[in-house]
């Protein structure tokens, strides 16, 4: 039997031919969802997820076993500020909350009232602002300027000398300054030989904060310079060769190239650091507060302490503490929603 001489059009001669589908595919477009077995496997079960991940959750039971019994359980304790608790009912704690009285709001409505709490918040975010625009950006400066040190050795000497003063107690941070900056300290005495007066930097309650601001900075900048080093060891050496052969200089490669890079960690620590803006270093207060007075010196930290441990007004003092951890965690969810509005991820995504 003779095929057909008879000479097919343009379009049907160059129509490519459409091989059929294998018999295991399903039929439909290829955005759509697999059905059947597959579709069932690409949704582990609970069991399935349970027996690939247990080891790794039993790893991260010691740390949920802390978290639940150093944070969370404290926290049913918080019914103090609505009473007018008094430890000395009983031995246990449990037995004196449930036997205090319940006084309300009336705890709340001291502190309205109370000129010394409305003062250590002024503090509180006089020194948080302060630590925000003087010490926040010094971690990122010096790790831009370790990361542009060629010699891999002066470099580690570099982070080493930084990082130190991480390690040493509030104790021995005051010592040093009180020994450099006291008023019998080496500062002054070199001031006192050549004729001029010695300096009050550790007794000066005009200049406490700043003071307070200088030695986070000098106990807690090599840190953060960890974190913003470990960022900057993500960047692909290739953008900046690409930057410099269009003619990008220096500080072009860090403002186009580096800073970018480091937004999302910046981001991350900024609201973080904005979360915790009513804590603000409360041994590092307690141990100068008496050198300056409470006037200047009270923050929100040292106020609890002192009503709740000094005076032995424990519901008052919870309360105070209570309208903290609420204004703290308000600020948390501000500055990550400024965040996600600046395209960055925050604490946790949307």
């Amino acid at each position: 039997m003779s095929h057909s001489t008879v000479p097919r059009s343009k379009a049907e001669a160059t129509k490519p031919v459409e091989e059929p589908a294998a018999s295991g595919d399903a039929a439909g477009p290829p955005d759509a969802p697999p059905r059947g077995k597959q579709g069932r496997r690409s949704k582990l079960s609970l069991r399935l997820r349970y027996r690939r991940d247990r080891v790794l959750l039993l790893m991260t039971l010691p740390a949920v076993a802390l978290v639940l019994v150093f944070n969370y359980l404290p926290i049913l304790g918080n019914v103090v500020a609505f009473q007018d608790y008094d430890p000395y009912i009983s031995d246990n704690g449990v037995v004196s909350i449930l036997n205090s009285p319940m006084v309300g709001l009336e705890n709340f409505q001291r502190i309205m009232e109370d000129s010394a709490f409305w003062n250590a918040l002024k503090n509180t975010l006089v020194l948080f602002f302060l630590q925000l625009v003087l010490f926040f950006p010094i971690p990122i400066l010096l790790a831009l300027l370790i990361n542009s040190v060629i010699r891999p050795r002066v470099r580690a000497v570099a982070q080493a000398i930084l990082y130190l003063p991480h390690f040493f107690s509030w104790v021995l941070v005051i010592a040093v300054f009180q020994q450099l900056f006291g008023g019998a300290g080496i500062f002054s005495q070199l001031l006192r030989q050549n004729g001029h007066d010695g300096l009050e930097v550790m007794t000066n309650p005009d200049t406490f904060m700043f003071l307070l601001t200088a030695q986070s900075v000098w106990k807690d900048a090599g840190w953060g310079i960890i974190v913003f080093l470990a960022a900057l060891a993500s960047v692909s050496p290739d953008l900046y060769e690409a930057a410099a052969m269009d003619g990008a200089g220096r500080w072009r490669r860090i403002w186009h190239v580096t800073l970018p890079a480091l937004r999302p960690v910046i981001a991350l620590l900024l609201v973080l650091r904005v979360g915790d803006a009513l804590t603000v270093g409360f041994e590092q207060i307690l141990l100068q507060r008496d050198a300056v007075g409470p006037g200047a010196s009270e923050v929100l930290d040292t106020f609890v302490w002192w009503n709740g441990v000094r005076n032995q007004d424990f519901g008052y003092a919870a309360a105070a503490g209570l309208i903290k951890g609420v204004v703290s965690l308000g600020l948390v969810l501000a500055a990550n929603k400024v965040a996600h509005l600046m395209g960055e991820q925050g604490v946790y995504k949307k």
